[in-house]
C-alpha cells in the first residue's frame, strides 16, 4: 500500500510502573530521488522478547526512508522501562518507525458484551497495511489542581493461569433431515431445550453446572466432554412439528488463561478474543437461567412493586455488564439500565390496566382497542407445562364459545371429528374456560391454527414498551427512577454484585476457578483547572470570565458576547393561539444587553399549525417572505423565529424546507416560554440566534500550548444517526463538522449525506471532510495545517474500520489534492458502562474536571475517562476517550487538557458540557438529517399519486442525496444547533 507522508522517526522507551523510565528520541527526514510516496515493503517489523518480560519493537528503515528514531518499549507490569533504541522513520499512515503505533484488528467475531480492544501485531504481515490504535506515549498524566479518590464499578476478575476451558461445538439437526430441503435452523430457545434435555438424560458425562452455554452454537466446560452424535428426544413440547434431533458435539479447542495474562501484560499485543468469549459465556450463565434476558440486559422475573408504572407497565433494571482488560487485570464492568416492560401478568388482567374503563361483559365495544394493546405481543400458556412463548396474531373472529375444529384420532383411521374448543380443553387438559362468550387469541404461525383463550395466556416477561407511549407521570416516574443519584446507583450496583442471580455469584463460575473481588476498583483521579474564558463587555472589548469553582460554569449579566452581527432583517412567525407580542420588545432587550444589536422584526404573523404540513404551501411562503425582505431591505432574511404551542413532527418539514429548498435559518421556541419571557431563556435563544449568524459567544483566552505552534488548526467531530431498530428501510445519515475559525475554534459548519441502512462506516468521508477543509480554506485563505478529528457512535470493535476504511479515504482524499496535514484521530464514546463514585459520605458526583487514565484504562492503549460536566442529576457518566492516530504527539496532558477545555466553547449554554463539541455538534447534524429523512418520506407517502409534481416514492429516492443537500446560503452556517 502506497503510503504518500514525509518519514519522520521517533521513538520513546518508558516504565509504565518501572523504576528506570528511559527516554530516548530521534527525528530524520528523507526521501530516496525523487519518490515521494511510502510503502509497507520499505519496511520490516520483527518482534524480540526481552528481559522483564517486555516486548520489544525494531524497525528496520530502508534508506532514503527516515533518520534514526529511538524504539519504544512496552515493559510489563513492575518491569523496566526501556532505552531508546534504533528505530526507522515514522510512517504517518501506518505504524509508526519510531514508535509503535498500535496493531491491527483481526476482525474476528465476538460476544457483543465483550469490549474487544488492539489486535495482534503478528497479524500485520497477514493484513497488509492496515494498523491499529497506539500506544500510550507515557504513564498518564500529571498536572492537576486536586487529587480526588474515587470508586470505579470495576470489579476484578481471580482465575489461575494455568486453567483451561474446553471450548465444544454444538451442532443440532432433525433426526430425519429432509432429502432436499435447506438446513433448518432453530429459535434459541428450543436449542436451550435440547441441550438441557441432552445434559439431564446423562449427568455424569454432561454436567450441566461445569459447563455454559451461549444459546446457538458454542459450549464452553470446566472439565471434557463425550463428543460424537447423540439423539435428543422431545416428547413433552406439544406444537412442535419435529422432536426428535441428533446433536453432533466436537472439541474445538482447549483455552488458556495465561493467554490473557500475557495480553494485560504486555508480553503479547495478541488480544485473546476466543479466551475472553469464553469467560463472558461463563458469566452470563447464571443470570441467563435465573433472569430475563431483553434490551442487552438481564433483568428480575418479578419486578420491583414499587417501581410500578400502572397500566401494566413496570419499570425494569437490567443488569449490563462487559469484560474489560485494565491495567490492573481483567474487569468486570457492572451497570444496570431502566427499561419500562409490560408486566408479566395474566392477559385479562393486562387489559384491565392498559384500557381504561375495559369491562369483559362489554367486550365488542372495545374489540379495537383490544387488538390494538395486544396484536405482536409475546405470551406463555398456563394450560400446560412449556417454556415457549408464542406471538399474538390477532383475536378469533368468533367468540370461543363458538369455535370448533376438525381433529383426527390418531391412533385409528376413524374419519375426521368435528369438536369445540371448549370440549377439546375440557377432554385434552382438563381445563374448563370460564370465559367463552369473548374471543381466543389467534397464536397462529405458518399457517398452523392455533386458538387458546385468553384466560389461558400471560403476557411473557421481558417485553419493552415504547417510551413515547408513556403518559407524563408515567415518564416522570421512569425519570426519576433512571436518574438515580450516586449513591443510589452505587447501592444498588452492590446490590447487583451480590445477587445470586447475577453474573459475580453462584456456583458456575467457581467451577469454572473464577471469582469475583465483590469490591469496587479504588482509583486516583486527577481533577484538572478550567480553561481561562473571554467574554465581550458592553465597551467592545473582552473581559476574563469568572468561573464558578464548583459548577465551572458562568453568567452573563455583566458581560456580553465577544462578537455579533447585527439583526435587520428577520420576522416571527407564531403558530400558537395566544398572542405574544410582548415577548419581541423583551427579546430584543435581552440582545441588546448580550451587545448583539436587533432591530424591529419586518414581519409578525399568525398562521395555523396545519400550515406545517402543508409542505408545498409552507415554501411557498417562505419564498414570499424572503423575496419581501429583498424588496424592503436588499438582502434575503437573516432568520426566522418560529414560536410553535408545542412540540411537533410539523418542525421537521418547517426545517427540510427552510434549510435545503429556501436557504433561509430558523429558530424554534415553544409559546409558554414566550409567555413567561424569564431572562435565562432570553439569553439562550439570543445565544443561539448570534452562533447561527456567526457570532462569538464565548471562547478560551489562548489555546493549548501544544497547538500554538501547529498553524491553523481545525477540530471535526463525525457521526452516523441510524434508524430505530423497527425501521428495516431507512437510510442511516452521516454527519461531519468542522471549525471554520482559529484560534477561536467555535463555530462550525456541517456536511449531512444519507448512506446504506444501519451503515456505521461513513461511506464518503474524504470527500465530506475535503468540503469542510475547501469551506475552511476559502474562509481563511490557508489550509489547516493540523486535523483533530473526534469520532462519535463506534464501538471497539469497529477501531479498525474507521482506522483502515475510513481514515484510509480521507489520506486518499486529501492526497489527490495535495493536501498533507497532521492528523490525530480520537474516538469519544458515552456508551459504556464505567461509573466513577467519590470515597465519600456526600451524595454527590465527581467535579467537573475530574479524569481517570490509570488503573481502569486500557493495558498499554491511549486512553482516559474525563467527567467534564457538572452533575445536577442523576450519575454523572464521564466521556472513554481513545486515540487510534496521533501524528501530533500528544502526552496525556496536553490532550486531556485540550478536550476538556473545548467543553467550555459550547455555543448554546455558559458551562461545560459533557461531550466535546465536534462531537456534540456532529451527533446534532446526523439527527438533523435524521428529520430531513423523516420529512421527505412523510412528503412523498402523503403526495396524490396524480400529482406531476410529487416525487417518486420509489425507496431509492430515500437515498437521493439532492433531497437532503443544503442550500448554497446555509452551507457555511452553524443552521444545526
Amino acid at each position: 500500500m502506497e503510503r504518500y507522508s514525509a518519514a519522520r522517526g521517533r521513538g520513546t522507551g518508558g516504565a509504565r510502573n518501572g523504576e528506570d523510565g528511559g527516554r530516548g528520541r530521534g527525528r530524520g527526514r528523507g526521501r530516496g530521488g525523487d519518490h515521494q510516496y511510502r510503502t509497507r515493503h520499505h519496511q520490516q517489523q520483527n518482534w524480540v522478547s526481552g528481559q522483564d518480560g517486555r516486548t520489544q519493537t525494531h524497525w528496520q528503515s530502508s534508506p532514503g526512508q527516515g533518520g534514526p528514531g529511538s524504539g519504544f518499549v512496552r515493559p510489563a507490569r513492575g518491569g523496566h522501562g526501556g532505552s531508546g533504541g534504533a528505530g526507522g522513520g515514522r510512517e504517518d499512515w501506518g505504524p509508526a518507525g519510531g514508535r509503535f503505533q498500535g496493531t491491527t484488528s483481526t476482525a474476528v467475531p465476538v460476544h457483543s458484551l465483550i469490549e474487544p480492544h488492539n489486535s495482534s501485531p503478528e497479524k500485520l504481515s497477514e493484513v497488509a497495511g492496515k494498523s491499529g490504535p497506539i500506544n500510550r506515549p507515557d504513564n498518564g498524566g500529571r498536572n492537576d489542581i486536586r487529587h480526588i479518590r474515587l470508586f470505579a464499578n470495576h470489579f476484578l476478575l481471580n482465575y489461575n493461569s494455568g486453567s483451561i476451558i474446553r471450548h465444544y461445538d454444538i451442532d443440532v439437526k432433525p433426526d430425519l433431515p429432509s432429502k432436499n430441503g435447506p438446513a433448518m435452523k432453530f429459535p434459541k430457545a428450543v436449542l436451550s431445550m435440547i441441550r438441557n434435555k441432552l445434559f439431564s438424560d446423562d449427568p455424569d458425562k454432561f454436567p450441566l453446572s461445569m459447563t455454559a452455554y451461549d444459546g446457538e452454537k458454542n459450549i464452553f466446560s470446566a472439565v471434557p466432554l463425550p463428543t460424537g452424535s447423540f439423539k435428543v428426544e422431545l416428547l413433552n413440547e406439544e406444537g412442535m412439528k419435529i422432536r426428535h434431533f441428533r446433536v453432533e458435539v466436537q472439541l474445538v479447542n482447549e483455552l488458556q488463561f495465561c493467554k490473557l495474562d500475557d495480553y494485560i501484560s504486555g508480553k503479547t499485543l495478541s488480544i485473546p478474543r476466543d479466551v475472553l468469549q469464553a469467560l463472558d459465556v461463563v458469566m452470563k450463565e447464571n443470570p441467563a437461567r435465573q433472569m430475563i434476558y431483553a434490551c442487552r440486559s438481564f433483568h428480575p422475573t418479578r419486578p420491583y412493586p414499587q417501581d410500578d408504572l400502572g397500566r401494566g407497565i413496570t419499570a425494569s433494571r437490567g443488569i449490563k455488564y462487559s469484560l474489560k482488560p485494565t491495567t490492573q487485570g481483567l474487569a468486570l464492568c457492572l451497570d444496570y439500565s431502566v427499561f419500562p416492560f409490560r408486566k408479566q401478568m395474566p392477559v385479562i388482567d393486562f387489559l384491565k390496566e392498559q384500557i381504561p374503563d375495559f369491562n369483559l361483559n362489554s367486550f365488542r365495544r372495545f374489540r379495537k382497542q383490544v387488538e390494538k394493546v395486544l396484536k405482536g405481543l409475546k405470551v406463555t400458556v398456563t394450560h400446560r407445562t412449556t417454556n415457549q412463548k408464542y406471538k399474538i396474531a390477532g383475536l378469533t373472529d368468533e367468540n370461543t364459545q363458538d369455535i370448533s375444529f376438525d381433529v383426527e384420532n390418531p391412533s385409528d383411521q376413524t374419519p375426521l371429528r368435528k369438536v369445540s374448543l371448549v370440549s377439546y380443553f375440557r377432554e385434552k387438559y382438563n381445563k374448563e374456560v370460564m370465559h367463552n362468550n369473548i374471543p381466543s387469541l389467534d397464536l397462529a404461525k405458518s399457517n398452523r391454527k392455533n386458538y387458546v383463550p385468553m384466560e389461558f395466556c400471560m403476557i411473557a416477561g421481558g417485553q419493552r414498551y415504547a417510551k413515547e407511549l408513556l403518559d407524563k407521570k408515567q415518564s416522570e416516574k421512569l425519570r426519576g427512577i433512571s436518574l438515580a443519584w450516586p449513591k443510589v446507583r452505587e447501592s444498588t450496583i452492590y446490590d447487583m454484585v451480590h445477587d445470586r442471580d447475577g453474573p459475580c455469584i453462584g456456583d458456575i463460575p467457581q467451577n469454572f476457578g473464577i471469582g469475583v473481588d465483590l469490591k469496587m476498583t479504588r482509583v486516583i483521579g486527577r481533577v484538572i483547572k478550567p480553561p481561562w474564558l473571554k467574554l465581550g463587555t458592553s465597551k467592545g472589548r473582552w473581559t476574563k470570565a469568572t468561573v464558578d469553582r464548583v459548577k465551572c460554569d458562568w453568567n452573563l449579566k455583566r458581560n456580553s458576547v465577544i462578537s455579533s452581527k447585527p439583526i435587520r432583517l428577520w420576522g416571527i412567525l407564531d403558530f400558537g393561539s395566544s398572542s405574544i407580542e410582548k415577548f419581541i420588545p423583551e427579546l430584543i432587550s435581552r440582545s441588546e444587553r448580550l451587545d448583539i444589536h436587533m432591530e424591529q422584526p419586518l414581519f409578525y404573523k399568525c398562521l395555523p399549525m396545519n400550515l406545517l404540513y402543508e409542505v408545498d404551501d409552507l415554501h411557498q411562503l417562505l419564498k414570499s417572505l424572503n423575496n419581501e425582505s429583498y424588496e424592503i431591505g436588499g438582502a434575503g432574511l437573516q432568520i426566522i423565529v418560529c414560536v410553535m404551542p408545542k412540540e411537533d413532527p410539523g418542525y421537521n418539514n418547517l426545517k427540510w424546507i427552510s434549510e435545503t429548498k429556501v436557504g433561509i435559518l430558523t429558530q424554534c421556541c415553544l409559546t409558554k416560554n414566550c409567555n413567561t419571557a424569564k431572562d435565562q431563556f432570553l439569553a439562550n435563544l439570543a445565544l443561539k440566534i448570534n452562533a447561527k449568524l456567526g457570532g462569538s459567544n464565548v471562547e478560551l483566552i489562548e489555546q493549548p500550548h501544544s497547538l500554538q505552534s501547529k498553524g491553523h488548526v481545525m477540530f471535526v467531530g463525525a457521526d452516523v444517526n441510524h434508524p430505530g431498530s423497527y425501521n428495516s428501510t431507512s437510510p442511516s445519515i452521516a454527519a461531519v463538522v468542522g471549525t471554520m475559525n482559529w484560534p477561536a475554534a467555535n463555530q462550525y459548519i456541517a456536511r449531512i449525506c444519507p448512506q446504506d441502512h444501519r451503515a456505521e462506516k461513513i461511506l464518503k468521508f474524504g470527500g465530506m471532510c475535503m468540503e469542510l477543509v475547501n469551506a475552511y480554506t476559502r474562509l481563511n485563505q490557508v489550509r489547516p495545517e493540523t486535523i483533530v478529528l473526534f469520532r462519535h457512535g463506534v464501538s471497539d470493535g469497529q477501531f479498525d474500520m474507521v482506522l483502515n476504511e475510513e481514515l484510509m479515504d480521507l489520506k486518499m482524499t486529501f492526497e489527490a489534492s495535495n493536501y498533507f496535514p497532521t492528523i490525530t484521530v480520537v474516538v469519544a464514546q458515552k456508551r459504556h458502562k464505567t461509573r466513577l463514585f467519590p470515597e465519600s459520605d456526600k451524595n454527590e458526583n465527581v467535579p467537573p474536571g475530574t479524569v481517570v487514565d490509570t488503573k481502569i484504562t486500557h493495558p498499554i492503549g491511549f486512553d482516559f475517562y474525563l467527567c467534564s460536566h457538572y452533575g445536577a442529576i442523576g450519575t454523572s457518566k464521564p466521556a472513554h476517550c481513545q486515540v487510534l492516530l496521533d501524528e501530533n504527539r500528544f502526552t496525556s496532558d496536553e490532550l486531556e487538557e485540550l478536550t476538556y477545555g473545548m467543553c467550555f466553547t459550547c455555543a448554546q449554554c455558559t458551562k461545560p458540557v459533557s461531550l466535546v463539541p465536534p462531537v456534540l455538534y456532529a451527533d446534532r447534524a446526523a439527527y438533523r438529517g435524521r428529520l430531513y429523512h423523516d420529512s421527505i418520506e412523510w412528503y412523498q407517502s402523503s403526495a396524490s399519486p396524480s400529482s406531476s409534481s410529487a416525487p417518486s416514492r420509489s425507496p431509492m429516492t430515500y437515498f437521493d442525496e439532492q433531497l437532503y443537500k443544503l442550500h448554497p446560503n446555509l452551507e457555511n452556517s452553524f443552521f444545526f444547533i
